[in-house]
Protein backbone atom coordinates (compact mmCIF):
# COMPACT_ATOMS: atom_id res chain seq x y z
CA UNK A 1 0.00 0.00 0.00
CA UNK A 2 0.90 3.54 0.69
CA UNK A 3 4.96 3.04 1.92
CA UNK A 4 7.50 5.44 3.38
CA UNK A 5 10.16 3.67 0.94
CA UNK A 6 8.18 4.62 -2.34
CA UNK A 7 9.92 7.07 -4.30
CA UNK A 8 8.18 9.15 -7.10
CA UNK A 9 9.48 8.30 -10.79
CA UNK A 10 10.19 12.25 -10.74
CA UNK A 11 11.92 12.02 -7.90
CA UNK A 12 14.94 13.16 -10.54
CA UNK A 13 15.87 16.16 -11.90
CA UNK A 14 13.17 17.07 -14.41
CA UNK A 15 16.02 19.61 -15.88
CA UNK A 16 17.89 16.42 -17.57
CA UNK A 17 14.97 15.79 -19.82
CA UNK A 18 15.86 19.15 -22.06
CA UNK A 19 17.45 19.01 -24.53
CA UNK A 20 19.98 21.53 -25.52
CA UNK A 21 18.54 21.76 -29.09
CA UNK A 22 15.14 23.33 -27.74
CA UNK A 23 17.46 25.91 -25.80
CA UNK A 24 19.24 27.13 -29.01
CA UNK A 25 15.88 26.90 -31.38
CA UNK A 26 13.88 29.26 -28.61
CA UNK A 27 16.94 31.48 -28.18
CA UNK A 28 17.30 31.99 -32.15
CA UNK A 29 13.46 33.02 -31.99
CA UNK A 30 14.54 35.70 -29.38
CA UNK A 31 17.13 36.74 -31.38
CA UNK A 32 15.49 37.44 -34.71
CA UNK A 33 12.80 38.90 -32.40
CA UNK A 34 15.36 41.48 -31.45
CA UNK A 35 17.02 42.53 -34.32
CA UNK A 36 13.35 43.42 -35.68
CA UNK A 37 12.70 45.09 -32.68
CA UNK A 38 16.18 47.14 -32.87
CA UNK A 39 15.62 47.57 -37.14
CA UNK A 40 12.10 48.91 -36.33
CA UNK A 41 12.83 51.17 -34.05
CA UNK A 42 15.89 52.54 -35.84
CA UNK A 43 14.86 52.88 -39.24
CA UNK A 44 10.79 53.44 -38.97
CA UNK A 45 11.18 55.41 -35.61
CA UNK A 46 14.52 57.22 -36.19
CA UNK A 47 15.31 56.43 -32.82
CA UNK A 48 18.74 57.32 -31.05
CA UNK A 49 19.75 53.95 -29.98
CA UNK A 50 23.15 53.32 -28.96
CA UNK A 51 23.30 50.65 -31.92
CA UNK A 52 27.08 49.59 -31.46
CA UNK A 53 26.13 48.18 -28.14
CA UNK A 54 22.92 47.16 -29.13
CA UNK A 55 24.48 44.62 -31.39
CA UNK A 56 26.77 42.74 -29.02
CA UNK A 57 24.17 42.27 -26.56
CA UNK A 58 22.47 40.15 -29.77
CA UNK A 59 25.75 39.26 -30.97
CA UNK A 60 26.25 37.41 -27.43
CA UNK A 61 23.53 35.14 -28.15
CA UNK A 62 24.44 34.28 -31.32
CA UNK A 63 27.69 33.44 -30.88
CA UNK A 64 26.64 31.04 -27.48
CA UNK A 65 24.41 29.78 -29.55
CA UNK A 66 27.23 28.71 -32.53
CA UNK A 67 29.37 27.64 -29.90
CA UNK A 68 26.50 25.52 -28.43
CA UNK A 69 25.69 24.15 -32.00
CA UNK A 70 29.44 23.14 -33.20
CA UNK A 71 30.27 22.11 -29.65
CA UNK A 72 27.75 19.68 -28.57
CA UNK A 73 25.50 16.74 -29.79
CA UNK A 74 21.94 18.44 -31.21
CA UNK A 75 20.49 15.44 -28.35
CA UNK A 76 22.52 16.41 -25.69
CA UNK A 77 20.25 16.45 -22.25
CA UNK A 78 21.47 19.11 -20.09
CA UNK A 79 21.91 19.21 -16.47
CA UNK A 80 20.52 21.09 -13.79
CA UNK A 81 22.87 23.63 -13.63
CA UNK A 82 23.50 23.66 -17.91
CA UNK A 83 20.40 24.83 -18.00
CA UNK A 84 20.29 27.24 -15.31
CA UNK A 85 23.56 28.92 -16.60
CA UNK A 86 21.66 29.00 -20.14
CA UNK A 87 18.77 30.30 -18.87
CA UNK A 88 20.46 32.81 -16.17
CA UNK A 89 22.61 33.94 -19.58
CA UNK A 90 19.64 34.90 -21.75
CA UNK A 91 18.19 37.01 -18.31
CA UNK A 92 20.87 38.87 -18.15
CA UNK A 93 21.60 39.22 -22.30
CA UNK A 94 17.58 40.73 -21.74
CA UNK A 95 18.34 42.95 -18.96
CA UNK A 96 21.05 44.35 -20.45
CA UNK A 97 19.29 45.25 -23.83
CA UNK A 98 17.01 46.68 -22.00
CA UNK A 99 19.22 49.03 -19.81
CA UNK A 100 20.33 50.18 -23.54
CA UNK A 101 16.86 50.75 -24.75
CA UNK A 102 14.57 53.00 -22.16
CA UNK A 103 14.52 50.32 -19.28
CA UNK A 104 11.08 49.69 -17.63
CA UNK A 105 10.30 52.72 -20.11
CA UNK A 106 10.54 50.19 -23.09
CA UNK A 107 6.91 48.08 -23.07
CA UNK A 108 9.20 44.99 -24.22
CA UNK A 109 10.02 44.71 -20.01
CA UNK A 110 7.03 42.11 -19.95
CA UNK A 111 9.89 39.65 -21.66
CA UNK A 112 11.17 39.58 -18.65
CA UNK A 113 8.77 36.99 -17.08
CA UNK A 114 9.71 34.19 -20.02
CA UNK A 115 12.73 32.54 -18.59
CA UNK A 116 11.41 33.07 -15.27
CA UNK A 117 8.18 31.20 -15.64
CA UNK A 118 10.56 28.70 -18.22
CA UNK A 119 12.79 27.91 -14.77
CA UNK A 120 9.66 27.04 -12.59
CA UNK A 121 8.23 24.81 -14.84
CA UNK A 122 11.89 22.82 -15.84
CA UNK A 123 14.06 23.54 -13.23
CA UNK A 124 14.59 23.01 -9.17
CA UNK A 125 12.69 25.18 -6.43
CA UNK A 126 16.36 26.47 -5.71
CA UNK A 127 17.08 27.52 -9.03
CA UNK A 128 13.76 29.03 -9.95
CA UNK A 129 14.34 31.30 -6.23
CA UNK A 130 17.98 32.15 -8.01
CA UNK A 131 16.37 33.22 -11.40
CA UNK A 132 13.33 35.16 -9.29
CA UNK A 133 16.26 37.25 -6.85
CA UNK A 134 18.14 37.98 -10.33
CA UNK A 135 14.92 39.29 -12.01
CA UNK A 136 14.06 41.54 -9.37
CA UNK A 137 17.28 42.99 -9.28
CA UNK A 138 17.25 43.66 -12.47
CA UNK A 139 13.70 45.22 -12.78
CA UNK A 140 14.68 47.05 -9.79
CA UNK A 141 18.02 48.44 -11.52
CA UNK A 142 16.11 49.12 -14.85
CA UNK A 143 13.74 51.22 -12.96
CA UNK A 144 16.17 53.78 -11.76
CA UNK A 145 19.16 52.99 -14.26
CA UNK A 146 18.97 53.16 -17.86
CA UNK A 147 19.46 54.71 -21.49
CA UNK A 148 16.82 57.07 -21.72
CA UNK A 149 15.01 56.91 -25.42
CA UNK A 150 15.92 59.58 -27.44
CA UNK A 151 13.86 60.54 -30.46
CA UNK A 152 15.51 61.94 -34.18
CA UNK A 153 14.47 65.23 -32.82
CA UNK A 154 16.25 64.66 -29.14
CA UNK A 155 13.12 64.39 -27.21
CA UNK A 156 13.24 61.77 -24.54
CA UNK A 157 10.58 59.47 -24.34
CA UNK A 158 9.83 59.07 -20.81
CA UNK A 159 6.48 58.02 -19.53
CA UNK A 160 5.54 59.38 -15.71
CA UNK A 161 7.45 58.13 -12.40
CA UNK A 162 4.42 57.11 -11.33
CA UNK A 163 3.70 54.71 -13.82
CA UNK A 164 7.39 53.31 -13.71
CA UNK A 165 6.50 52.84 -10.20
CA UNK A 166 3.68 50.60 -11.10
CA UNK A 167 5.41 49.02 -13.96
CA UNK A 168 8.28 47.70 -11.24
CA UNK A 169 5.45 46.55 -8.35
CA UNK A 170 3.47 44.98 -11.29
CA UNK A 171 6.85 43.27 -12.79
CA UNK A 172 7.79 42.21 -9.30
CA UNK A 173 4.08 40.73 -8.64
CA UNK A 174 4.44 39.04 -11.83
CA UNK A 175 7.56 37.73 -11.62
CA UNK A 176 6.68 35.76 -8.13
CA UNK A 177 2.69 34.90 -8.97
CA UNK A 178 3.71 33.28 -12.38
CA UNK A 179 7.01 31.68 -10.82
CA UNK A 180 4.72 29.94 -7.81
CA UNK A 181 1.74 29.36 -10.58
CA UNK A 182 3.49 27.78 -13.10
CA UNK A 183 5.56 25.66 -10.56
CA UNK A 184 2.35 24.39 -9.09
CA UNK A 185 0.52 23.27 -11.89
CA UNK A 186 3.34 21.66 -13.71
CA UNK A 187 4.57 19.87 -10.21
CA UNK A 188 0.97 18.65 -10.30
CA UNK A 189 1.04 17.68 -13.89
CA UNK A 190 3.97 15.59 -12.82
CA UNK A 191 3.00 13.77 -9.63
CA UNK A 192 -0.38 12.46 -12.01
CA UNK A 193 1.75 11.33 -14.85
CA UNK A 194 4.63 9.63 -12.46
CA UNK A 195 1.20 8.13 -10.07
CA UNK A 196 -0.58 7.14 -13.41
CA UNK A 197 3.02 5.41 -14.43
CA UNK A 198 2.74 3.73 -11.06
CA UNK A 199 -0.72 2.63 -11.46
CA UNK A 200 0.08 1.39 -15.26
CA UNK A 201 3.20 -0.78 -13.45
CA UNK A 202 1.01 -2.00 -10.88
CA UNK A 203 -1.25 -3.44 -13.20
CA UNK A 204 1.25 -5.21 -15.62
CA UNK A 205 2.69 -6.72 -12.35
CA UNK A 206 -1.02 -8.15 -11.20
CA UNK A 207 -1.52 -9.10 -14.86
CA UNK A 208 1.63 -10.88 -14.94
CA UNK A 209 1.35 -12.51 -11.94
CA UNK A 210 -2.19 -14.14 -13.12
CA UNK A 211 -0.59 -15.56 -16.34
CA UNK A 212 1.77 -17.06 -14.79
CA UNK A 213 -0.17 -18.59 -12.30
CA UNK A 214 -2.31 -20.41 -15.37
CA UNK A 215 1.00 -21.43 -16.80
CA UNK A 216 1.71 -23.33 -14.10
CA UNK A 217 -1.94 -24.45 -13.65
CA UNK A 218 -1.51 -25.62 -17.40
CA UNK A 219 1.94 -27.29 -16.73
CA UNK A 220 0.62 -29.13 -13.55
CA UNK A 221 -1.99 -30.36 -15.58
CA UNK A 222 -0.15 -31.60 -18.94
CA UNK A 223 2.64 -33.47 -16.89
CA UNK A 224 0.15 -35.38 -14.73
CA UNK A 225 -0.02 -37.87 -17.22
CA UNK A 226 3.67 -38.61 -18.38
CA UNK A 227 4.65 -38.69 -14.39
CA UNK A 228 1.53 -41.06 -14.13
CA UNK A 229 3.30 -43.03 -16.83
CA UNK A 230 6.87 -43.11 -15.04
CA UNK A 231 5.41 -44.26 -11.86
CA UNK A 232 3.40 -47.02 -13.36
CA UNK A 233 6.28 -48.06 -15.36
CA UNK A 234 8.64 -47.75 -12.43
CA UNK A 235 6.61 -49.56 -10.41
CA UNK A 236 6.37 -53.03 -12.29
CA UNK A 237 10.26 -52.58 -12.58
CA UNK A 238 10.69 -52.31 -9.34
CA UNK A 239 8.33 -55.46 -8.68
CA UNK A 240 10.41 -57.62 -11.76
CA UNK A 241 13.92 -56.48 -9.79
CA UNK A 242 13.29 -58.05 -6.27
CA UNK A 243 16.10 -60.26 -7.07
CA UNK A 244 18.88 -57.52 -8.81
CA UNK A 245 18.85 -55.04 -5.89
CA UNK A 246 21.00 -52.41 -7.03
CA UNK A 247 18.50 -52.14 -9.98
CA UNK A 248 15.76 -52.24 -7.38
CA UNK A 249 17.29 -49.14 -5.70
CA UNK A 250 17.17 -47.15 -8.96
CA UNK A 251 13.63 -48.23 -9.92
CA UNK A 252 12.18 -47.18 -6.28
CA UNK A 253 14.42 -43.89 -6.78
CA UNK A 254 12.71 -43.19 -9.78
CA UNK A 255 9.18 -43.77 -8.40
CA UNK A 256 9.90 -41.61 -5.08
CA UNK A 257 11.23 -38.97 -7.47
CA UNK A 258 7.99 -39.14 -9.42
CA UNK A 259 6.02 -39.06 -6.38
CA UNK A 260 7.92 -35.58 -5.60
CA UNK A 261 7.47 -33.83 -8.89
CA UNK A 262 3.74 -34.81 -8.47
CA UNK A 263 3.36 -33.51 -5.18
CA UNK A 264 5.47 -30.30 -6.36
CA UNK A 265 3.12 -29.70 -9.19
CA UNK A 266 0.20 -30.48 -7.44
CA UNK A 267 1.55 -27.54 -4.84
CA UNK A 268 1.72 -25.55 -7.88
CA UNK A 269 -1.27 -25.91 -9.30
CA UNK A 270 -3.06 -25.40 -6.28
CA UNK A 271 -1.87 -21.52 -6.43
CA UNK A 272 -2.33 -21.06 -10.07
CA UNK A 273 -5.20 -19.45 -12.04
CA UNK A 274 -6.80 -20.54 -15.71
CA UNK A 275 -8.03 -17.21 -17.04
CA UNK A 276 -10.11 -19.49 -19.49
CA UNK A 277 -11.80 -20.99 -16.60
CA UNK A 278 -11.84 -18.20 -14.01
CA UNK A 279 -12.60 -15.34 -16.44
CA UNK A 280 -15.72 -14.95 -14.17
CA UNK A 281 -16.44 -15.69 -10.60
CA UNK A 282 -18.62 -14.98 -8.02
CA UNK A 283 -18.07 -11.71 -6.23
CA UNK A 284 -17.39 -13.84 -3.04
CA UNK A 285 -14.67 -15.47 -4.44
CA UNK A 286 -13.09 -12.11 -5.61
CA UNK A 287 -13.70 -10.71 -2.51
CA UNK A 288 -11.86 -13.60 -0.88
CA UNK A 289 -8.77 -13.82 -3.01
CA UNK A 290 -8.62 -9.72 -2.54
CA UNK A 291 -8.37 -10.37 0.99
CA UNK A 292 -6.33 -13.22 1.06
CA UNK A 293 -2.81 -12.10 1.52
CA UNK A 294 -3.84 -9.86 4.37
CA UNK A 295 -6.13 -12.38 7.03
CA UNK A 296 -3.20 -13.78 8.69
CA UNK A 297 -1.69 -10.62 9.67
CA UNK A 298 -3.00 -10.38 13.33
CA UNK A 299 -5.97 -8.60 12.72
CA UNK A 300 -9.91 -9.97 12.02
CA UNK A 301 -11.04 -9.85 8.38
CA UNK A 302 -14.69 -10.12 8.55
CA UNK A 303 -16.68 -10.87 5.38
CA UNK A 304 -20.12 -9.92 5.29
CA UNK A 305 -23.40 -10.52 3.03
CA UNK A 306 -25.80 -7.59 3.11
CA UNK A 307 -27.83 -8.88 0.58
CA UNK A 308 -29.47 -12.84 0.83
CA UNK A 309 -30.05 -15.19 -2.41
CA UNK A 310 -27.95 -16.00 -5.28
CA UNK A 311 -24.56 -13.70 -5.63
CA UNK A 312 -24.07 -12.16 -9.21
CA UNK A 313 -21.45 -13.95 -11.48
CA UNK A 314 -18.70 -10.58 -11.82
CA UNK A 315 -15.82 -10.17 -14.58
CA UNK A 316 -13.05 -11.30 -12.35
CA UNK A 317 -10.53 -8.49 -13.39
CA UNK A 318 -6.81 -8.19 -12.27
CA UNK A 319 -7.78 -4.66 -11.43
CA UNK A 320 -10.66 -5.10 -9.53
CA UNK A 321 -8.79 -7.68 -7.54
CA UNK A 322 -5.57 -5.34 -7.03
CA UNK A 323 -7.56 -2.53 -6.38
CA UNK A 324 -9.87 -3.99 -3.63
CA UNK A 325 -6.55 -5.42 -2.07
CA UNK A 326 -4.69 -2.16 -1.76
CA UNK A 327 -8.34 -1.12 -0.16
CA UNK A 328 -7.86 -3.93 2.47
CA UNK A 329 -4.37 -3.58 2.84
CA UNK A 330 -4.78 0.37 4.29
CA UNK A 331 -7.27 -1.04 6.43
CA UNK A 332 -5.73 -3.20 7.50
CA UNK A 333 -2.82 -1.16 8.45
CA UNK A 334 -4.78 1.01 10.61
CA UNK A 335 -7.19 -1.01 11.98
CA UNK A 336 -7.02 -1.58 16.20
CA UNK A 337 -8.02 -5.23 15.78
CA UNK A 338 -11.48 -5.49 13.40
CA UNK A 339 -11.78 -5.20 9.54
CA UNK A 340 -15.39 -5.39 8.20
CA UNK A 341 -15.83 -6.43 4.22
CA UNK A 342 -19.82 -5.73 3.24
CA UNK A 343 -20.51 -7.25 0.19
CA UNK A 344 -24.34 -6.21 -1.35
CA UNK A 345 -26.02 -5.73 -4.46
CA UNK A 346 -29.46 -5.39 -5.86
CA UNK A 347 -31.07 -5.19 -9.17
CA UNK A 348 -29.17 -2.01 -10.12
CA UNK A 349 -25.61 -1.77 -8.15
CA UNK A 350 -22.85 -4.07 -6.43
CA UNK A 351 -21.29 -2.58 -3.45
CA UNK A 352 -18.00 -3.62 -1.61
CA UNK A 353 -17.47 -1.68 1.76
CA UNK A 354 -14.54 -2.15 3.37
CA UNK A 355 -14.38 -0.94 7.06
CA UNK A 356 -11.76 -0.96 10.14
CA UNK A 357 -12.21 0.44 13.57
CA UNK A 358 -8.77 2.57 13.45
CA UNK A 359 -8.51 6.07 13.85
CA UNK A 360 -10.05 7.18 10.21
CA UNK A 361 -9.15 9.70 7.44
CA UNK A 362 -7.34 12.30 8.81
CA UNK A 363 -10.88 14.99 8.62
CA UNK A 364 -9.07 18.08 6.99
CA UNK A 365 -7.72 15.29 3.94
CA UNK A 366 -10.88 14.07 3.29
CA UNK A 367 -11.46 15.41 -0.09
CA UNK A 368 -7.62 14.87 -1.07
CA UNK A 369 -7.90 11.28 -0.51
CA UNK A 370 -6.72 9.33 -3.61
CA UNK A 371 -4.46 12.49 -5.35
CA UNK A 372 -0.90 11.01 -5.93
CA UNK A 373 1.56 11.99 -3.37
CA UNK A 374 -0.50 13.23 -0.44
CA UNK A 375 1.14 13.13 2.86
CA UNK A 376 -0.23 12.95 5.86
CA UNK A 377 0.12 15.96 8.11
CA UNK A 378 1.71 15.67 11.23
CA UNK A 379 -0.52 17.10 13.18
CA UNK A 380 -2.93 13.62 12.87
CA UNK A 381 -1.95 10.73 15.86
CA UNK A 382 -2.17 7.24 14.30
CA UNK A 383 -1.94 5.74 17.70
CA UNK A 384 0.84 4.76 17.33
CA UNK A 385 -0.16 1.97 15.22
CA UNK A 386 2.88 2.19 12.64
CA UNK A 387 4.81 5.09 13.57
CA UNK A 388 6.97 5.06 10.73
CA UNK A 389 4.21 5.00 8.37
CA UNK A 390 4.49 8.37 6.67
CA UNK A 391 2.26 7.54 3.72
CA UNK A 392 2.32 9.28 0.52
CA UNK A 393 -1.14 8.47 -1.31
CA UNK A 394 0.09 6.64 -4.05
CA UNK A 395 -1.39 3.23 -2.53
CA UNK A 396 -5.03 5.05 -2.45
CA UNK A 397 -3.93 6.71 -5.63
CA UNK A 398 -3.25 3.29 -7.54
CA UNK A 399 -6.44 1.47 -6.02
CA UNK A 400 -9.02 4.17 -6.93
CA UNK A 401 -7.23 4.75 -10.48
CA UNK A 402 -7.74 0.92 -11.22
CA UNK A 403 -11.26 0.73 -9.72
CA UNK A 404 -12.77 3.25 -11.52
CA UNK A 405 -11.28 1.91 -14.73
CA UNK A 406 -13.89 -1.00 -14.16
CA UNK A 407 -16.29 0.87 -13.74
CA UNK A 408 -16.39 1.80 -10.17
CA UNK A 409 -17.39 4.78 -7.86
CA UNK A 410 -15.43 5.61 -4.56
CA UNK A 411 -16.55 7.22 -1.26
CA UNK A 412 -14.36 7.46 1.78
CA UNK A 413 -16.07 8.50 4.80
CA UNK A 414 -15.41 8.27 8.65
CA UNK A 415 -18.79 7.26 10.41
CA UNK A 416 -19.38 5.95 14.15
CA UNK A 417 -20.58 2.46 13.90
CA UNK A 418 -22.17 0.18 15.94
CA UNK A 419 -20.73 -3.06 16.38
CA UNK A 420 -20.88 -6.03 18.21
CA UNK A 421 -22.77 -4.65 20.71
CA UNK A 422 -20.27 -1.47 21.20
CA UNK A 423 -19.79 1.46 19.37
CA UNK A 424 -16.68 1.86 17.37
CA UNK A 425 -15.08 4.45 14.62
CA UNK A 426 -13.15 4.15 11.63
CA UNK A 427 -12.26 4.77 8.18
CA UNK A 428 -14.93 3.73 5.63
CA UNK A 429 -14.34 2.94 1.85
CA UNK A 430 -17.16 2.16 -0.34
CA UNK A 431 -16.95 0.36 -3.86
CA UNK A 432 -20.19 0.82 -6.53
CA UNK A 433 -20.37 -0.50 -9.67
CA UNK A 434 -23.69 -0.52 -11.90
CA UNK A 435 -24.39 -4.18 -11.90
CA UNK A 436 -24.80 -4.62 -15.51
CA UNK A 437 -20.96 -2.92 -16.48
CA UNK A 438 -18.99 -5.56 -14.01
CA UNK A 439 -21.76 -8.47 -13.72
CA UNK A 440 -20.96 -11.37 -16.44
CA UNK A 441 -23.21 -12.21 -19.42
CA UNK A 442 -25.14 -14.77 -19.70
CA UNK A 443 -23.38 -15.58 -23.41
CA UNK A 444 -19.82 -14.97 -21.75
CA UNK A 445 -20.65 -17.43 -18.71
CA UNK A 446 -22.17 -19.87 -21.28
CA UNK A 447 -19.64 -19.43 -24.25
CA UNK A 448 -17.44 -22.44 -24.78
CA UNK A 449 -13.90 -21.85 -23.32
CA UNK A 450 -11.74 -23.65 -26.30
CA UNK A 451 -8.23 -24.06 -25.82
CA UNK A 452 -6.12 -22.74 -23.33
CA UNK A 453 -4.28 -19.29 -24.92
CA UNK A 454 -0.77 -19.40 -25.14
CA UNK A 455 1.27 -16.87 -22.85
CA UNK A 456 3.25 -14.20 -23.29
CA UNK A 457 5.54 -13.32 -20.42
Amino acid sequence: MTQATIRPFGARPRANWIRLRTIILLRWFAICGQLIAIAVAEVFYRLQLDLGLCLFAVGASVIGNLIATFIFPENKRLSERENLAMILFDLLQLGFLLFLTGGLHNPFALLLLGPVTISAAALSLRSTLVLCSVAIVIVTVLASWHHPLITEAGDVLRIPSLFVFGHWIALIIAIIFTSAYSRRVTSEIHSMADALAATQMALAREQKLTDLGGVVAAAAHELGTPLATIKLASAELLSDLKDQPELAEDAALIRDQADRCRDILRDMGRSGKDDLQLRQAPLETVILESAEPHMERGKQVHLVHLTNGAQPMIQRKPEIIHGLRNLIQNAVDFAAGQIWVEAGWDTREITVRIIDDGPGFPPQMLGRIGDPFVRRRTGFPVSGIRPEYEGMGLGLFIAKTLLERSGATLRFANEMQERGGHASSGAIVQVSWPRHQLEATPEEMTRPLGANARFTL
